[in-house]
This record gives structure tokens, C-alpha cells and sequence, in this order.
């Protein structure tokens, strides 16, 4: 009786806008994966995506219902161990790790691939969380910046070097924006930006051929039109042919005449748009705002800079690869190959996002004190 209670008291102080905009995104997620996996064609194998998909939902429901049941403050305590369990996931990754798409990224055990980047990026926001609570408002020289920057330094390294520029440019976004809220002077955050700025005819004598050349199509798609601007152009004729109120569910062209590539997993907002048109893609973008609007109250109304840092870590990122990858299918951003969050398939994303939510969940929650009513 009393464990009844408490349990409705939990739900009603929840953050229920955050739960109905994250719930939302994914039961759009499932029904926009089953049309580009063509459930609706007769296949032994028709409904595989989608109940895999389904599967990890609810088993990472699960996860992330258990985060909510500690004080998240104890994860401060595991900082350094965390970071070097990250330091050592990617390693494995360079040692023992399966290549797919140019990359070597995935960690096969049995029949599931974990892909551990993904999780390094929840890592990193706990680690970083932990490191910049003690130097909020200290970060005033380049001198205070240095630790902070080499702390983050050594896993972007590594993930760069499976390749996985997408992830690689997560983590700057994640640094910035959790400096950002940490107090950094201005001049010098602007100082960062135009040495950066600087940099870039050399740093592009570091990326890979196919790096080079997603930049180069992302100028102009036509200079590879068969090849690497192959998937910028087929997107962009996916998401006009939708016009106002799309083309409908299982009716698309590009998508379901598979002229689209990837469109179940980096190109799944370019089905949104031909399949639902201008408003589907602009409901699912509703969502999206909801969810990093409650992610930016719960690190405004956080008791601790702890609990801040890591809320504004999540923003960071979701807000981030939201960003990139809507902008990947509109033609406004080059292609990097990162996900739309809780929308494209893959079971590493879903479960680091719920956990997400999960912990976004606890911060919350302890705000509210209901855990010790």
C-alpha cells in the first residue's frame, strides 16, 4: 500500500512534458522505421528492424527507470574510474573492434554489436560534470582551460582515430557548452573560436579522403553525384517531393524504391518529410524542442552545480546532433553520419539516449525531494 503511493506521488511530480515529448519521438521512431524497412511488403523479415527496435525500447525503459532509484550525486564519487573505463572501452574498440563503413566502431558480442562512442559520449558528460564542478568560475585563463581541455582531449583522440568524426565533433559540442555554463570569460571562449577558426586550412590536411570529400559535396553535391553526393541530393528530392502534408505513410518514392540510402537510421528525418510532409517534420521538431527545453529547465532549477553541469552536458549533445543531422538531410550541413536522437535505428543510440532521460529524470526528482517525502 505504502509502495503504491509513493509510486503515484513519483509519477505525478515527474517531469511529464519531458516523458511525453521523448515517448512521442519514439513511437514516431518506430512507425517512420517501419516504412523505410518496408513493413508493409511481404517478408519473412519485414517486421526484423522494428521489433528490434521495439525490444531495446522497452528493455532501456527499464535501464533508465533504474537510474532514477540512486542519488545521482554518486556518480561524482565514480568519476575517475568511468573515465578510465571509457579510455579503456575505446581502446578495445582500436584492438578488437569490427569495421563497417570505413570504420572500425563496433564491439560484437554474440548476437549484439554495442557501438562503445555512443556511450563514451554519457561518460564524458558525467566525467566532465564531475571535473568542471570544482572550477565553476575559475575558468578565467588559458591556463585554468588546459586541464580541462587535455581531460577531454585524450577520448576525442581516440575516437577520431577509429574514424568517427561525427561523435568527435559531440564531444566539442559538449565541452563548449558545459564550459559555457561553467563560467568561461567570453574573450577568452572567443579567443578559442577564432583560433579554431584559424586552424582550419591545416586540420584539413588530417582528414581522410572521404572526409574531404563529404565537405566538398556538401559545397556542391554535384561534384559526385553518383557517389558521395549521392545521399545529400536524394534528400533533398525526398523531403521537397513531401511538400505540405506529405506523400503519406508507405507511399514514399525515394524511400520505398530504396533511392534514399540509410534511410532507416542517418536519413530517417528525410522519410519523415516526404512521407508526412512540411507538418509531420515540423510536429516532429515540436517534440524535439520540448524535450531541450525541459532538459534546459531541470539544469537551470538543479540544486547543485553537479546536477546543472550534467543537464547541460545532455542539451549540449541532443541539441548538437538534432542540429547536424536535420540539417545533414536538408542540405545545409555536411554529412557526418550522426544520429537524430530516438529517431534512427540503432540500439547503442536508444539506450545511451533513455539513459539520458533517466538521469535527466533523477536530477529532476531530487530537486523536488519527492524520494524523501
Amino acid at each position: 500500500m505504502v509502495g503504491s503511493i509513493l509510486n503515484k506521488k513519483l509519477f505525478k511530480r515527474m517531469d511529464m512534458p519531458l516523458i511525453l515529448a521523448a515517448a512521442g519521438i519514439l513511437i514516431m521512431s518506430l512507425v517512420i522505421i517501419g516504412s523505410a524497412t518496408h513493413i508493409n511488403t511481404p517478408s519473412d523479415e519485414r517486421y526484423w528492424f522494428v521489433q528490434r527496435q521495439g525490444i531495446f525500447a522497452l528493455m532501456n525503459i527499464a535501464l533508465a527507470a533504474f537510474l532514477m532509484n540512486f542519488d545521482y550525486k554518486m556518480l561524482a564519487g565514480f568519476r575517475k574510474k568511468l573515465y578510465i573505463f571509457n579510455i579503456i572501452m575505446l581502446v578495445a574498440v582500436m584492438v578488437v573492434g569490427q569495421s563497417a563503413l570505413g570504420a572500425q566502431r563496433w564491439i560484437v558480442i554474440g548476437p549484439i554489436s554495442l557501438q562503445p562512442s555512443e556511450f563514451s559520449k554519457l561518460i564524458m558528460i558525467v566525467c566532465l560534470a564531475g571535473m568542471l564542478e570544482e572550477r565553476v568560475g575559475h575558468l578565467n585563463t588559458l591556463r585554468d582551460l588546459l586541464p580541462v581541455a587535455a581531460y577531454v582531449g585524450v577520448p576525442f583522440l581516440l575516437v577520431m582515430k577509429q574514424p568517427d568524426l561525427g561523435t568527435s565533433l559531440v564531444f566539442m559540442a559538449i565541452f563548449f557548452g558545459m564550459i559555457f555554463v561553467s563560467g568561461i570569460r567570453m574573450k577568452l571562449l572567443g579567443s578559442i573560436f577564432a583560433a579554431g577558426f584559424a586552424a582550419m586550412p591545416v586540420l584539413w590536411h588530417f582528414l581522410k579522403d572521404y572526409q574531404k570529400m563529404r565537405i566538398m559535396v556538401f559545397m556542391d553535391p554535384n561534384v559526385d553525384p553518383l557517389g558521395s553526393g549521392y545521399h545529400i541530393i536524394q534528400s533533398k528530392i525526398a523531403i521537397g517531393s513531401g511538400m505540405l502534408f506529405g506523400k503519406g505513410l508507405f507511399h514514399g518514392t525515394q524511400s520505398q524504391l530504396n533511392f534514399l540510402p540509410e534511410n532507416h537510421t542517418d536519413f530517417i528525418f528525410s522519410v519523415i518529410g516526404e512521407e508526412l510532409g512540411f507538418v509531420g517534420a515540423i510536429f516532429v521538431l515540436f517534440l524535439f524542442f520540448v524535450l531541450l527545453y525541459r532538459t534546459l529547465m531541470i539544469s537551470r532549477s538543479s540544486g547543485d552545480a553537479f546536477g546543472s553541469l550534467l543537464a547541460c552536458g545532455i542539451f549540449s549533445m541532443w541539441l548538437f546532433q538534432i542540429f547536424i543531422n536535420v540539417g545533414m538531410t536538408l542540405g545545409i550541413m555536411p554529412v557526418t553520419g550522426i544520429p537524430l536522437p530516438f529517431m534512427s535505428y540503432g540500439g547503442s543510440a536508444l539506450l545511451m539516449n533513455l539513459l539520458c532521460v533517466g538521469l535527466l529524470m533523477n536530477i529532476y526528482l531530487r530537486r523536488k525531494k519527492l524520494m524523501f517525502d
